[in-house]
């Protein structure tokens, strides 16, 4: 142990300057005055020390939030670094190709890829509309869900709505009665029945809070439509064409691996046999943050920005203007909202299979035009500026033009779209976690003084 502090005692640390700020007379004047040397101490560690070895990974990884270290098995998906995205093997095209639509030749329903994602099989168009059928009948509300939504203040952000009705839904759970008088082998079974209860009501949920916030309140289902349609039916949109986009936009939001917040949220609150409603809740508030779900919010606010301060300015929006603006949101300290991604070194296929419905059904919309000619753009700049790993664009950098297109502009609320739509992957995956009888997930967390003692011994 006295070999151990010694060896710590090496790092920068605050302390010595610690025993000082004990004067401070407030614990924030203590915590401030510890705050600048502690972030000194971890730079300099990730700076000098970074590639030190902790048996299979790095201080560097340690500190940077375990990025890329392999440590989960996730069956539902599979993200390539270059390849982008599968889908129990299947790539976007391939979904498009293979998996039924509401019509044929449309795009892949979200029922057609729930099957897939839990039995790794394509189903029929006969199967999918069974799953179908079988989510109707799922769908009703507990009594107090609705009460409890419209009860919420208008102000309270729709994902913070959103996560809360998830939970108190809770009360539905067959997982949490059965896990006190059934054999834990046979928990899959109930896991199931609470999986697909949250599939079947997650529409009509966020449905009430879009119609409550933004409209009359009124919600109006109509059961003779798939998933999608029926959703944007209680939405209040009947163009067919925004249910093949809202098809596309489920499918492909579903499933990203499980490293990504939202998903190991679920995974994790899960392998504590908490049931599927309060997983899922957990991977809502997860997904509500603005690095992961918010960012499509983000990125249309960027986009919106640029459009009015170029017809203010009389500017055509060409690539000079473009170039010229990204330019400035660079050097004003930003970032440009949907460029970059964690593991992504290529265009999101996301996005391209976003652009590719643009280019079929709104090729002359302005907003389209605009996100165009960034895609042709800003990865040069980012690229010449070395500002990032990956300097294409992701899945945000689209979906909300697409949206706004149809007349869907409230972007504070596209979040509970993705969340919609994000259930069909976690909560995939969290019935194999169930059916396997997978552990407890309790990573070992190690303390900066470790860190600075193995970046010691390395030298």
């Amino acid at each position: 142990m006295q070999a151990f502090r010694n060896l710590a005692a090496r790092a920068p640390k605050a302390t010595a300057k610690s025993v000082s700020s004990r004067c401070a007379s407030t614990l924030k004047e203590v915590l401030a005055a510890q705050i600048p040397e502690k972030q000194a101490s971890l730079l300099k560690l990730k700076k000098e020390h970074g590639d030190v070895g902790l048996g299979m990974v790095t201080i560097d990884q340690v500190i940077g939030g375990s990025r890329g270290i392999k440590t989960m098995m996730w069956e539902t998906s599979n993200l390539d670094p270059e390849e982008g995205i599968r889908f129990r093997g299947l790539t976007i095209p391939d979904c498009q190709k293979k998996l039924p639509g509401y019509q044929k030749g449309g795009e892949p329903t979200p029922e057609a890829l729930i099957w897939l994602l839990l039995t790794s099989e394509v189903p029929t168009k006969e199967q999918a509309d069974m799953l179908t059928a079988d989510l109707h009948a799922r769908s009703k509300l507990p009594a107090h869900i609705e009460p409890l939504i419209r009860s919420f203040p208008k102000d309270m952000h729709p994902m913070t709505q959103f996560a809360a009705a998830v939970a108190a839904m809770q009360t539905d759970s067959k997982f949490a009665v059965a896990y006190h008088t059934v054999n834990k082998k046979e928990l899959w079974q109930h896991a199931y029945e609470d999986i697909l209860n949250v599939f079947a009501r997650l529409p009509e949920i966020a449905a009430l809070i879009y119609r409550c916030r933004y409209a009359d309140g009124q919600v109006k289902k109509d059961l003779s439509l798939d998933y999608s349609g029926n959703f944007c039916r209680m939405l209040g949109f009947t163009d067919p064409t925004f249910d093949e986009l809202m098809r596309l936009y489920m499918v492909i939001h579903s499933d990203h691996e499980g490293g990504n917040a939202s998903a190991h949220a679920t995974h994790l609150v899960g392998s504590t046999l908490s049931d599927p409603y309060l997983s899922y809740a957990a991977g809502l508030c997860a997904l509500a943050g603005p690095l992961h779900g918010l960012a499509n919010q983000e990125v249309l606010g960027w986009i919106l920005q640029l459009q009015a301060e170029f017809k203010k300015a009389g500017k055509p929006v060409n690539k000079d203007t473009i170039e010229e603006f990204t330019l400035a949101t660079l050097n004003s300290g930003k970032v440009i909202p949907g460029y970059g991604h964690a593991v992504l070194r290529k265009t999101d296929p996301r996005y391209e299979a976003q652009r590719q419905f643009a280019l079929k059904h709104l090729p002359d919309d302005p907003l389209f035009h605009i996100v165009s000619t960034v895609y042709e753009v800003v990865p040069g700049v980012l690229t010449k500026l070395g500002k990032v790993k990956n300097p294409w664009p992701n899945v945000d950098a689209h979906s909300g033009v697409l949206l706004c297109h149809y007349g869907f502009t409230q972007h504070d609320y596209y979040t509970v779209l993705f969340g919609v739509s994000r259930a069909m992957g976690a909560l995939s995956q969290l019935f194999w976690d169930r059916a396997l009888g997978l552990p407890l997930e309790r990573p070992k967390s190690v303390t900066p003084e470790f860190l600075w003692s193995q970046a010691t011994k390395a030298k």
